[in-house]
């Protein structure tokens, strides 16, 4: 009989272990382990899919929420430092020591009467938060899908509402070649007779099709909501309500506004179970935080920090840095998965980048350093090579932003960007608020 372990590591590590083989891809596993557990919510669940735009949707559910009086709950994934990141319940990260139980009540029912069930770790964790978020009194729960959406763990529990953000071609090894695809597999959210916001303003057809197929009632962007903009204020507008002379959100980044249209439709097509008022949604906009979504950290140099890591995502990225005015120079610290289409996120950022400072990652699945630079080396010389570019190897992502520190001047900007290896690599010891060395030498 193995010990019982008695702390979050020692279940993660528990998990990790598990590693079933040759497992089948369906959600039969993990909807039999939450039945033996009476896996329920008593609340609206509203589930977020999308290739990029997830997270940053379930920041600006939960402040909005938040804002509204309700209690929340939130599970996004993966996290940057520590596990316990993936959960959230009225605003505060759980702590560690109230996962455990939740932890044991999954194993318990994974094992039931000597009938074991195989889990991965995802499912495994992705059943602990959800016990612990079933059990939390919620009046909203907010779950972010964690890879497609069909046979994601999150799916095995009926959303009240489902979004589906921007979708782009990633992880096509289990999703599928093209966009079309991918939506296909991000569709498996909806439900029957039940909302789903498809924020993307060029939707696959493959995602209207489910839609349609099941009886699912469909909000389309620039059908059933949309919003308009100046430099000063955005409005928006959906099929009951109007608001107008809304501040910009607080998190960075003109895609940020298509991802607060679709909250905002979420929020209208719920409007009978979970109310809210401009007031908060004035409010959760204001003061919506998430951590590497173009967060952009004061000093000297400038941070910023983001955990673009495909195509679409780092060509936001370039236009969010391309918009933030004029640096000197720009050093760029990256590091990425093995599986990444590399060669474009890499072509479309690199006219803003002057300095390389490529890192291994502390995962099997991470590209090395070295690869990355042979493949950003590809790239520049594609381009024709004119820029003197320079570029460095890095063991892991806080000695490569030491090195660009100590080789930026004050006036300089240092991106990092890719994996969420990367950015949570140079949050480890919390943010950092850079000075370079010779500021006013």
């Amino acid at each position: 009989m193995q010990t019982k372990p008695h702390t979050l590591e020692g279940w993660l590590r528990h998990c990790e272990q598990l590693h079933p083989r040759n497992i089948d891809m369906g959600l039969d596993r993990v909807a039999e382990v939450a039945r033996r557990m009476a896996l329920r919510f008593e609340c609206p669940v509203i589930t977020v899919a999308g290739t990029n735009g997830k997270g940053s949707t379930c920041a600006m559910l939960e402040a909005v929420a938040l804002q509204a009086g309700y209690r929340t709950g939130v599970y996004t994934s993966p996290h940057l430092v520590h596990f316990e990141e993936r959960c959230r319940v009225h605003g505060e990260i759980v702590p560690a020591a109230d996962l455990l139980p939740h932890f044991e009540a999954v194993e318990a029912a994974r094992t039931q009467n000597g009938n074991e069930v195989s889990l991965t770790y995802f499912e495994f964790t992705t059943l602990a938060i959800l016990r612990l978020m079933s059990h939390a009194l919620l009046d909203v729960a907010i779950l972010e899908v964690g890879l497609g959406g069909r046979l994601d763990a999150t799916n095995v529990i009926d959303t009240d509402c489902a979004i589906i953000t921007s979708i782009d071609i990633d992880h096509t090894e289990f999703l599928g070649p093209d966009r079309e695809s991918i939506g296909r597999e991000k569709a498996g959210i909806m439900r029957t007779g039940r909302p789903v916001i498809v924020s993307d303003p060029m939707a696959p057809q493959s995602v209207v099709d489910h839609a349609r197929e099941i009886g699912a009632d469909l909000w389309s962007f620039g059908r059933d909501f949309n919003f308009s903009g100046d430099k000063q204020q955005w409005s928006w507008a959906g099929r009951g309500r109007r608001y107008a002379g809304l501040a910009y959100p607080s998190l960075r980044g003109a895609n940020q506004l298509v991802n607060a249209s679709g909250v905002l439709a979420a929020f209208e097509a719920l409007r009978d179970r979970l109310p809210v008022t401009a007031q908060a949604v004035r409010n959760g906009m204001a003061l919506v935080e998430l951590p590497g979504r173009f967060q952009i950290v004061p000093g000297q140099p400038t941070l910023v920090l983001d955990v673009a890591h495909n195509p679409h995502s780092v060509a936001a990225l370039t236009a969010n840095l391309d918009a933030m005015g004029f640096f000197p120079t720009t050093h760029a610290v990256f590091g990425a998965m093995a599986d990444k289409d590399l060669a474009p996120m890499l072509a479309k950022v690199g006219p803003l980048v002057d300095r390389w400072y490529f890192t291994d990652l502390p995962t099997p699945r991470a590209e090395s350093a070295a690869v990355l630079q042979q493949k950003w080396n590809a790239v520049h010389m594609v381009a024709g090579g004119r820029r003197d570019v320079t570029s460095s190897l890095h063991a892991d992502p806080l000695q490569a932003l030491h090195a660009a520190v100590a080789a930026a001047d004050p006036a300089d900007r240092i991106v990092v960007f890719g994996s969420f290896f990367t950015v949570g690599g140079v949050l480890i010891n919390g943010t950092p608020r850079l000075h370079a060395k010779h500021l006013g030498a």
